[in-house]
């Protein structure tokens, strides 16, 4: 009977996830991004973060997890996410030259900066800096 609640605990626990609607960041690598954002013929959207950062906190807690987020980022994007201080992140922050957190990077697929936006807000405002060509 407890393994029986277990799994119905962590189906719900998945739908609820899948639901949410929220913008979708893949857990891939950067060179993964590019050449899944290739094979889509989508861009890909990056945000440079840091554990630290108050402001990039409230976009991944407040902005990102919106349904609207989801409905505009998810079609458009392969969205990623990579710490500026682990991993691929030091390289790539050098690479792109992010002094600031939150940065948002959009990117074409061969790995060139279509634009990019510091800072976050609300996601109306948000967005519309996103879509800026």
């Amino acid at each position: 009977m407890k393994s029986l609640i277990s799994i119905v605990a962590f189906l719900m626990l998945s739908f609820t996830a899948f639901c949410q609607g929220g913008v979708n960041f893949e857990h891939i690598t950067f060179d993964g991004a590019l050449a899944k954002a290739k094979a889509e013929n989508k861009l890909v959207f990056m945000d440079c973060y840091t554990s630290w950062c108050g402001p990039c906190k409230y976009m991944s807690e407040t902005i990102f997890p919106q349904e609207k987020a989801g409905e505009f980022f998810n079609p458009k994007f392969v969205c990623v996410k990579f710490d500026m201080e682990k991993g691929e992140g030091p390289e790539l922050g050098k690479k792109f030259g992010v002094r600031a957190y939150p940065t948002f990077l959009i990117l074409r697929p061969d790995g060139s900066v279509q634009h990019k936006v510091v800072g976050g807000g609300d996601l109306e405002g948000f967005i519309a800096r996103v879509e800026k060509d």
